[in-house]
């Protein structure tokens, strides 16, 4: 059976992929591992893709996730990549994130992970069961201080103008984190927020089956 590699959002786990269905193929989940000091993100997606053991791999990304597989892609030319709730180049961020990461707000992670319990409400994030709130809330709870700073800097500070050759963009119309009006996406899921990976899943699942 083939491959899908999976990769979650920032400080999120494979979780999120267990409502997909793709018939075919297999979803291997690519762990987050812990980032060098100040690493760049295309070193970091160099180890990363030490992973992947497929010549021409079909790498799913979900919001940061989408992004760590443009810089894989990279380094994989073959790659074909299936971007969920996430954006392909610089100038798909809103304009908040750019500002952050021009004064370089990231610096003001605290080392506790206590203050960001709360941040990031269900609504903005797009969880509607109680299951999905309640995965929101653990995330938060256990989330690598030390990874987030990183992960959050390399978000707000994102430089890319790339695109891999093969490049699918699957975008909800009420996605909060990345809005639609910012985004080129090749599907649009009507109603869809940030969390349609798990909220939506068959309809994304639907969209990857077809185009795999």
């Amino acid at each position: 059976m083939k491959k899908i590699y999976c990769i979650s959002g920032l400080g999120s786990d494979e979780r999120i992929f267990s409502r997909l269905s793709i018939p075919g193929r297999s979803l291997v989940h690519l762990k987050w591992i812990t980032p060098l000091k100040e690493e760049p993100i295309g070193e970091y997606a160099e180890r990363m893709a030490r992973q992947i053991t497929t010549e021409d791999p079909v790498i799913l990304g979900v919001s940061f996730g989408g992004m760590m597989a443009i810089e894989i892609a990279r380094i994989i030319p073959r790659a074909r990549v299936f971007l969920v709730s996430s954006v392909k180049s610089r100038k798909e961020l809103p304009e908040w994130m750019k500002l952050s990461g021009s004064l370089k707000l990231n610096k003001l992670i605290p080392s506790k992970r206590g203050i960001w319990v709360h941040l990031g409400g269900n609504n903005f994030l797009g969880a509607e069961s109680e299951e999905e709130i309640r995965l929101c809330d653990e995330y938060r709870r256990t989330v690598d201080p030390a990874y987030l700073r990183w992960a959050v800097g390399q978000v707000i500070n994102w430089k890319n103008d790339w695109q891999p050759s093969q490049v699918y963009h699957l975008h909800g119309s009420k996605d909060k984190i990345f809005p639609l009006k910012k985004v080129s996406a090749s599907h649009v899921i009507p109603g869809g927020g940030h969390f349609m990976i798990m909220n939506r899943a068959k309809e994304v699942s639907e969209i990857i089956s077809q185009l795999c």
